[in-house]
């Protein structure tokens, strides 16, 4: 596997700064993470600020790309004003095999402006072209249709629906797995084509 060392952050596209965070993100990194709406679908409950805290501690300092559960999280930033609106996240999850997942939270005030995709495009690009991976994966709620369509714009194919694979306390989750080789990403899939998610 490549190192996080080959990485030269922060990533910048038209529109966005993807950077490590830092102790001073942790009131806009608690304004999202700390929302029920946001929370539903990472089958967890919401963060409080002082697990927002100790988040950022663990994760400010990215430093191996090596084993399995490796990760890396980005801040992501709007490059015309201050302040974190999401982050996207890679994580190592078989480092023989180089398979990668990749994840993303927004602020719900930053939806249907294209972010999430901008921001993960360019660490899905990242991770092919300078740490390694061979194949990037996503996983989300079946019923998180924004998540979905994010996949789509990438490239990614819907490979699998779980159903009822995941509990969030009284509540049965099912998920759909997305995922790409490196010259898939970037090239939308249209509807009806083989491969594609089903709307």
């Amino acid at each position: 596997m490549a190192s996080l060392a080959s990485l030269s952050l922060p990533l910048t596209t038209d529109r966005l700064l993807l950077r490590l965070f830092t102790a001073e993100d942790v009131d806009d990194m608690h304004a999202y993470q700390g929302l029920a709406s946001v929370a539903r679908y990472l089958y967890r409950p919401p963060r409080t600020r002082e697990r927002c805290v100790e988040v950022i501690d663990r994760i400010a300092t990215a430093t191996a790309w090596e084993q399995d559960g490796d990760s890396l999280t980005l801040a992501v930033c709007r490059q015309d004003r201050p302040g974190v609106i999401g982050e996207v996240v890679v994580t190592l999850t078989h480092a023989r095999a180089r398979q990668v997942e990749i994840g993303w939270v927004f602020h719900p005030g930053h939806h249907g402006r294209g972010y999430a995709s901008e921001a993960a495009l360019a660490l899905a690009r990242a991770a092919f072209d300078h740490l390694g991976a061979h194949r990037l994966y996503a996983r989300l709620d079946a019923e998180n249709t924004g998540s979905a369509r994010v996949c789509e714009r990438l490239g990614m194919r819907k490979e699998a629906h779980l159903v009822e694979s995941d509990l969030d306390g009284t509540r049965w989750g099912s998920e759909c797995i997305y995922a790409a080789l490196a010259h898939e990403i970037g090239r939308p899939r249209p509807a009806g084509e083989a491969g594609a998610a089903l709307t």
